[in-house]
């Protein structure tokens, strides 16, 4: 697959339409940080559409240098502290919600040394057969992709929430494949591809699949839509 500044901004475009789309049908305040997955991603993609324009020589050194730290300010990291905290906020009591809970701690670790490390050491990126490399001499170590991976789709793979889990699911069946085909550029490609599997989100919540009150079930009578405004 080729990717370019076309098919950031095309993402970012279709995951805007579609993240508003899904906060339209959130009922429940716990689950609205979960919703915001699709929305928050289409900032994120169109920060890598910025550095592939930086990149290709469009826009100068300084815009390079900050769209290169937005990407992965949230790739790196917010996103393994954000996807376990969205996780937990809509798990009901349970062994499930303790262990994830122990996912949040571990994605806690891996913000607080990622966010140092894109702070003190800077972050290199370079087109590669048509994909961005991104290397950080303090984050790209092994380790802290492990916890990393543990933090972001072990909170998933652990909810009570079948959709959510099949969601992290998806996302193991893509980073390995990602990790095998497009290892060197692993960051860029893999959250692509989270991106535009987000969509998936939409359905749920239009189908209201994510219940917290009853987990794989519906509630009788439910509760009004949080963002009514956004219906209008």
């Amino acid at each position: 697959m080729c990717f370019s500044a076309t098919a950031s901004f095309t993402a970012a475009g279709v995951l805007a339409t579609v993240g508003v789309a899904t906060l339209r049908h959130v009922r429940e305040p716990r689950a609205l940080l979960f919703a915001c997955v699709p929305l928050l991603f289409s900032a994120h993609q169109f920060s890598e559409g910025m550095v592939w324009l930086a990149l290709e020589g469009r826009l100068g050194p300084y815009a390079l240098d900050h769209a290169v730290f937005l990407f992965t300010l949230y790739a790196i990291g917010i996103l393994p502290l954000l996807m376990p905290v969205a996780v937990l906020l809509m798990e009901p009591p349970g062994w499930r919600r303790i262990a994830i809970l122990g996912t949040v701690a571990v994605g806690a670790v891996v913000f607080a040394w990622d966010m140092s490390g894109l702070v003190v050491a800077p972050t290199c990126a370079v087109i590669e057969q048509h994909s961005i490399r991104y290397t950080n001499p303090i984050t790209s170590q092994l380790w802290v992709s492990l916890l990393y991976i543990l933090a972001t789709c072990g909170a998933l793979l652990l909810s009570t929430h079948r959709v959510v889990r099949t969601y992290g699911a998806l996302n193991v069946i893509g980073l390995t494949i990602v990790h095998l085909v497009k290892g060197y550029a692993f960051a860029s490609v893999w959250c692509f591809y989270a991106a535009v599997l987000s969509v998936v989100l939409y359905r749920q919540f239009n189908r209201q699949d994510i219940d917290i009150k009853t987990p794989n079930g519906t509630t009788p009578g439910l509760r009004p839509f949080l963002l009514s405004w956004l219906r209008g």
